[in-house]
């Protein structure tokens, strides 16, 4: 291929302008032409192409979110919108897209390269929540933010002798909030994979309280229940003092950590390899400190499993 494109589709996360300035100076690197699309696919149907250079990736690595800007699509989804994307693509002279995302932007690639036109897809999300690969991007640099959160959290609660709940993202997946609240200290972990009752609740919190703790932080993931919530329940139930922290979109932003713009760096790098053979319908990931990549429906319709050996270990030190 002599010339590709790059879109980020979907929540923005941190790494994500690691891997377009990988993908257009590797690409530059190779001999292709690269061009970029503003705001992810609904930009290949409004003809958002931006030609991109060595300089148009200059001092983006450092930055959260993503420079090509990033919205969500319906008319995409339909036959009209796939084949008007392919058609401006084609305008340009693209001969393949590399789609930055989760798993809803991964099978708009997977629907362009069903029409025909090779794409490759890039893991990026925070939420951690895809079973082929060990690591999205997004997910260290969220979890450090987080972490910064519960910190700084901790501190007033120790001074106040309070239990705070700290709601952090994750709809399906509890990996921010199990990783976190491990690295946090966390006396309660609660996630939508381990069910948690009010009881298991109380209890940890009382057996912390009997051997002599006057604080805690609770990390409760979004999709299994509501911090405000969950603060009326105890306060109800206990004597404890209780607050409640949302965390919410701050944990999307920021400048990216090393891990993830190491990453975003070489997804880029190896999409680009990908379509330099004019390979299409892969998503890239990294499996056991190795850069691999697989069939998109296969990579997707792998099922996330929950690290239950090490949410009971954050469990047990968490005491």
């Amino acid at each position: 291929m002599k010339k590709i494109a790059v879109l980020t589709s979907g929540g923005d996360a941190p790494g994500m302008n690691a891997a377009i300035r990988a993908v257009v100076r590797y690409g530059i690197g190779v001999g292709m032409e690269v061009m970029g699309v503003e705001r992810g696919f609904q930009g290949l149907l409004d003809d958002l192409f931006v030609p991109m250079n060595m300089r148009s990736v200059s001092d983006i690595i450092q930055r959260g979110g993503t420079i090509l800007k990033t919205a969500r699509c319906l008319e995409f989804k339909t036959e009209e919108g796939q084949k008007k994307a392919i058609k401006n693509l084609r305008a340009h002279g693209v001969e393949g897209l590399i789609v930055i995302g989760g798993d809803g932007s991964f099978m708009g690639a997977k629907a362009m390269t069903d029409r025909g036109f090779p794409s490759i897809g890039i893991p990026g999300t925070i939420d951690n929540d895809l079973a082929y690969t060990d690591y999205t991007l997004g997910f260290d640099t969220a979890c450090n933010t987080i972490l910064d959160a519960i910190n700084k959290l901790r501190d007033t609660m120790a001074s106040h002798e309070r239990v705070s709940i700290v709601e952090v993202m994750g709809r399906n997946c509890g990996d921010l909030a199990l990783y976190t609240g491990l690295c946090g200290g966390a006396e309660v972990i609660i996630v939508p994979e381990q069910k948690l009752t009010l009881e298991q609740i109380v209890k940890r919190l009382t057996d912390g309280a009997n051997a002599g703790k006057t604080s805690g932080i609770i990390v409760l993931a979004e999709g299994a229940g509501h911090a405000d919530e969950l603060k009326e329940q105890l306060r109800n139930c206990t004597d404890m003092v209780v607050k409640s922290t949302r965390l919410g979109h701050v944990q999307r932003g920021g400048s990216p950590s090393c891990r993830d713009r190491y990453l975003g760096t070489c997804f880029g790098v190896h999409a680009v390899k990908l379509l330099e053979k004019g390979i299409g319908n892969r998503i890239v990931g990294i499996k056991n400190h190795k850069f691999y990549d697989m069939d998109i429906i296969e990579g997707i319709a792998q099922k996330k499993e929950f690290d239950v050996e090490l949410y009971n270990t954050a469990a047990i030190v968490g005491k």
